[in-house]
């Protein structure tokens, strides 16, 4: 920068980084870094409203002797409409999330979790021995991947129920005694609607199982094959995802009841790159319905 001079002969004079130095009749100097006030106003929005005064805003046609930006009223009243709906969803949202809360609360007091359950026993058998307990409202199987055995969680409708159940601990089912404890979390429920509806469906939710966390890159044909060589026959198969999840699932049914057995123990086997989870399944796989097309 040049040097400049002021009117009563004082002289600025600037270096060449950007620091301004102004020198006073009292000698006194005071520096300004001139980058950090560029750095300063370049984060400022010039159409905040702190910048218009507030008769602007009422009298936008109102000249002065500054410039006016233009105010896009729609913008604004857009801007207030989903300003609104935004604070009323979260109210809404936060009733929900505590209703939602008091029921998974609830329903976790009124379920255990049992372990070590024998590889050949089904989702019947084990409801069948906590139905003396209360009255079972949900019953989940789950394969462990770093155990021969399994896990389960047993709803009850009532709190009772789930504390009679404890007792049950160490009872022989299958050749394990199992282990019953309270349980942590809650079973997530299933739509009713993919529920089986006749002794039929009933029959091929035994030959199927529920499987999880499979890679994105994996296609049916090689879920399928992976199925097939570790567990036998499989005669139909679904598989199922989006781009919101980064696995997918897939419902597999088996021609035979003892292969769909078999595929739990397919829990944390790899296939791709990430290791499945396998559990039975609570409901068959339907086929699809072909609609006529119009001609």
């Amino acid at each position: 920068m040049a040097a400049v001079a002021d009117n009563s002969g004082e002289a600025a004079v600037a270096n060449g980084n950007n620091n301004l130095v102004v020198e006073t009749s009292k000698s006194e100097s005071k520096e300004f870094n001139v980058q950090k006030l560029v750095d300063m106003f370049t984060k400022l929005n010039p159409l905040a409203k702190e910048f218009f005064p507030s008769s602007y805003h009422h009298n936008p046609t109102k000249t002065g002797d500054f410039n006016q930006a233009p105010v896009n009223k729609q913008g604004n009243e857009n801007f207030l409409n989903r300003r609104r709906r935004n604070n009323y969803n979260q109210g809404r949202r936060k009733l929900n999330g505590k209703a939602f809360r008091a029921q998974r609360d609830d329903s976790i007091k009124r379920t255990v979790y049992v372990s070590d359950i024998d590889q050949t026993i089904t989702e019947e058998q084990l409801a069948g021995l906590f139905s003396n307990c209360g009255q079972v409202v949900d019953c989940r199987v789950c394969g462990d991947p770093h155990s021969v055995l399994r896990f389960a969680f047993v709803e009850f409708a009532d709190e009772e129920g789930a504390r009679t159940a404890l007792n049950l601990g160490g009872t022989m089912l299958g050749f394990y005694p199992v282990r019953v404890l309270p349980s942590k979390t809650a079973i997530l429920p299933v739509n009713p609607t993919f529920l089986p509806r006749s002794e039929d469906e009933r029959e091929m939710c035994t030959r199927t199982v529920y499987c999880t966390n499979i890679d994105k890159k994996v296609s049916q044909a090689e879920v399928k094959n992976f199925f097939e060589s570790a567990c036998g026959e499989v005669t139909r198969l679904r598989l199922l995802g989006d781009n919101v999840h980064s696995t997918r699932i897939a419902f597999v049914e088996f021609a035979m009841a003892e292969s769909a057995i078999v595929a739990l123990n397919c829990s944390g086997m790899v296939l791709g790159i990430q290791p499945i989870r396998v559990s039975p399944s609570k409901t068959p796989v339907r086929p699809r319905v072909t609609r006529p097309t119009s001609r």
